[in-house]
């Protein structure tokens, strides 16, 4: 049997990254209303500054009475101010009065300052007297108020390249008029699951028969990281029925990232699903070196679960090819660690926010190579408690009842109960 010469997962991402910046990243113009539920994510592709001050104008962050605050000075619950009502602030309608020391005007939450305010006192602490209004609370300058831009001035940052495009990032571009803006066009990935024991989720499956569980995980997670899948197929345990869906993923990524704003249905990585191992019919390696030039460049990973992962390369296309494990939390984990950090290297993106937490219990680690750890958070009296899931990697709710996971370094024995550990969530 010919043993794996595995590389490190920071030796494997360099390769990848060696070779995926050499794609022209293609941009497009969206709307604002495209945004709601689209599915790649999008992701921004310039810088975004605003055009003006938000506020725009000074405005109530309360329902009160805008006051002079000097006014104010030692009212309380006994010894109240009172200041003479000079107007109203209708919603949606500007300030056109002023006031002085001594008067005060109701506003209500959003609405404009009138000039001479400079503070709003609470409606709860002040009781209307037949035209005077009784202040029971002093309140300080600035209270109830957001001052004009002091969200943002115009000519700040709003959002950086490489934004992913949330629910309050949408919120931030409708406060600042951007209803266009250009994102990156997302990067096209074919998937191929083998397996002559595999058949389609929707059918029942027979004796020795599985249901395919691969295709629809990395879907899932490609789109969620902002890939979009293009095609989806299973193929049996045949060499030369393996090699014809390579061929056709490669081919019909001619031209690699160039092609996809032409909208075909072209991938810029294809990956493969099981036949990663040295079985009998794990025939993946051979067939990538057969299809791809210069073809394989990375056969086997120092991780696990995921050794047996391979990494391709087809320079004419410029296509990118992986064989992952079969078993499905390996294929989660090494397309997370693999191709979701290169999508958030080419994008500019921030790094997936990590939980610091308490391990639960001695973990041991897996000499000359990383480990991956599915952990389940609790909420403690002083932090988070990481709770190891342990099970095999072929058992798919391995990772349906964990939060995240943990990475025990290749050069660390394992992990002490106790030891501070930073959890990547799922």
């Amino acid at each position: 049997m010919k043993l794996l010469t595995v590389d490190t997962i920071d030796q494997a991402r360099e390769k990848l990254l060696e070779r995926a910046q050499s794609w022209p990243l293609k941009t497009e113009m969206i709307s604002l209303g495209e945004i709601s539920g689209r599915i790649p994510a999008r992701i921004l592709a310039k810088d975004i500054f605003i055009q003006e001050d938000i506020p725009a104008f000074d405005r109530s962050t309360v329902d009160g009475y805008a006051v002079v605050s000097a006014d104010t000075a030692g009212a309380g619950e006994a010894i109240p101010v009172f200041l003479k009502q000079v107007g109203t602030v209708s919603m949606g309608k500007p300030a056109l009065f002023s006031i002085r020391s001594g008067e005060c005007a109701y506003v209500p939450t959003g609405g404009m300052i009138p000039a001479g305010a400079d503070a709003v006192a609470m409606v709860e602490y002040c009781e209307d007297s037949g035209g005077n209004i009784a202040v029971y609370e002093a309140v300080a300058s600035g209270a109830g108020v957001a001052l004009s831009g002091e969200d943002v001035k115009k000519g700040d940052l709003l959002l950086r390249r490489g934004t992913l495009i949330r629910p309050q990032e949408a919120g931030a571009l409708a406060a600042a008029g951007i209803t266009r803006f250009p994102v990156f066009s997302p990067l096209k990935l074919s998937i191929i699951s083998t397996g002559d024991e595999l058949v389609p989720p929707s059918k029942t499956p027979r004796p020795g028969e599985i249901r395919d569980i691969n295709s629809s995980a990395l879907k899932e997670a490609s789109l969620r990281r902002g890939y979009t899948v293009v095609s989806e197929r299973i193929v049996r345990d045949d060499e030369a029925e393996l090699e014809a869906a390579v061929r056709e993923g490669i081919a019909s990524s001619a031209g690699g990232s160039q092609s996809s704003a032409g909208g075909s249905q072209s991938s810029d990585v294809v990956i493969v699903s099981g036949g990663s191992s040295q079985g009998e019919k794990d025939s993946t390696a051979k067939v990538i070196n057969r299809a791809a030039k210069p073809g394989v460049f990375t056969q086997g990973l120092a991780l696990k679960p995921g050794k047996p992962t391979i990494l391709g390369w087809d320079e004419e296309s410029q296509t990118l090819l992986a064989g992952l494990p079969g078993h499905p939390v390996a294929a989660l984990i090494v397309f997370e660690l693999l191709f979701g950090w290169l999508f958030d290297k080419l994008f500019d993106r921030q790094p997936p926010f990590l939980i610091p937490a308490k391990i639960s219990c001695n973990v041991p680690g897996s000499p000359g190579r990383t480990v991956i750890m599915s952990v389940i958070l609790h909420l403690e009296n002083d932090g988070y408690s990481a709770k190891p899931v342990f099970g095999k990697s072929g058992m798919i709710t391995t990772l349906t009842k964990a939060d995240g996971y943990v990475i025990i370094d290749l050069n660390k024995e394992g992990l002490k109960e106790g030891e501070t550990v930073m959890v990547h969530l799922l």
